[in-house]
């Protein structure tokens, strides 16, 4: 080749090729250098979760395998608004051990920002959530399943959350009262999500779901009326409760920190819920919560917790929240605190005589007090009354 040629050519490729040179280094330089603390680390966000992991224990007082509804009825405990897995009457068949219920994540944030968040569920299925969530697996009509049969984990991804913390925003409602609602009496920054039919808005990310994971605790009675309360994992359960009720009558035991065993009297129905409550709230203050987030969790829950029949609530250890239920966030907050409250149903001699008395009286308002557990509870009494007659001469 000419060496005049050549020398211009590359003289030419040099002034081609430089500008884009650069801008991929700068390119590269901004992904990895001036961005970084931007997309992928924000120290004044924070980001606080409660939730519940609802569960019913057998005779050896372990959690056993349930619906979380009866067979006939649909999701209507939450507000239409709410998306879920498409099926129709999705869960009357999803049996598991866990039905994790109302887990709300909120934002605090001093400006606005773009956040991302990822949450699986092992053993587990998602089954409702709002906002509009872009992927949800595993997906499909899920009726009529034991989800212990599954290997594949559960998931939920949020990819662009609109963090507005000085938005005045009007969040969707209905006109009939719902539980769901209490949750947003919070000081959160509120949260805006772009979908195909429009922009929605909450105070929170909601989502719910059931798995077959085993419960990190175990609830036994004993012959004399007694509670032998076990931890089964490794790290210590900060705090229980032992709480029964008897028509209007109410009694509770704080048991403390449980590291192995315990055994625990029932309780005296002398107390009252507003001394519950208080000392609840305290609790979930002492584990990392914001009072009004505490506060916004018993006023979810306290109709269903503090409900007709006996149950262990206890503060689920973090190690068993992250295994079971790890949470991604991008930006990574400054702090991430996670609470979540575990309720072991309990079918105590008296909860067996009154559900017995009620089906032979045909009583259905005394059988409605135990709503969805009233399946679980007929079940442990017709295994009783199946070991009865074979120890029978």
């Amino acid at each position: 080749m000419n060496p005049a040629i050549d020398k211009s050519l590359t003289a030419r490729g040099v002034r081609l090729w430089l500008p884009r040179l650069f801008a991929s280094a700068f390119l590269a330089f901004s992904l990895t250098g001036w961005t970084t603390n931007e997309q992928h680390s924000a120290p004044d966000l924070t980001a606080h979760e409660w939730g519940t992991f609802t569960a019913i224990a057998g005779k050896d007082g372990r959690a056993v395998e349930w619906l979380p509804l009866p067979r006939s009825s649909p999701s209507t405990d939450l507000p239409q608004f709410v998306e879920h897995i498409d099926s129709v009457n999705f869960k009357a068949g999803l049996r598991g051990t866990i039905r994790m219920e109302t887990p709300v994540l909120y934002f605090y944030s001093p400006r606005d920002l773009i956040v991302s968040a990822k949450v699986s569920f092992a053993k587990g299925l998602l089954t409702e959530w709002y906002p509009h969530a872009d992927r949800v697996q595993p997906a499909g009509d899920m009726t009529d399943v034991s989800w212990s049969r599954f290997s594949v984990d559960g998931s939920i991804e949020w990819n662009r959350v609109a963090v507005s913390p000085n938005l005045t925003a009007e969040f969707p409602s209905e006109m009939q009262p719902n539980r769901y609602y209490a949750a947003r009496e919070t000081t959160s920054s509120p949260l805006r999500v772009q979908t195909s039919t429009g922009e929605q808005r909450e105070k929170f990310l909601f989502y719910r779901g059931v798995s077959a994971s085993p419960l990190p605790i175990s609830a036994r009675l004993t012959s004399d009326g007694k509670l032998v309360v076990e931890n089964l994992g490794e790290d210590e359960i900060p705090n229980a409760i032992l709480f029964e009720r008897r028509s209007e009558r109410v009694g509770y035991r704080l048991t403390g920190a449980l590291s192995d065993a315990t055994t625990v009297d029932p309780p005296l129905l002398n107390g009252s819920l507003d001394s519950l409550c208080g000392d609840l709230e305290e609790i979930l203050v002492g584990q990392g919560l914001y009072r009004d987030e505490a506060h916004a969790m018993i006023e979810t829950w306290k109709d269903s917790w503090f409900g007709e029949g006996s149950r262990l609530i206890y503060i689920v250890p973090s190690s068993f929240i992250d295994k079971v239920l790890p949470l991604t966030i991008d930006p990574v907050p400054g702090q991430i605190v996670r609470v979540f409250v575990g309720r072991l149903e309990i079918v105590t001699p008296a909860t067996a005589v009154a559900v017995k008395a009620a089906l032979a009286h045909n009583d259905e308002a005394s059988l409605d007090k135990y709503g969805r557990f009233l399946e679980p509870i007929l079940q442990t009494l017709k295994q009783e009354q199946d070991n009865a007659r074979t120890q029978e001469p």
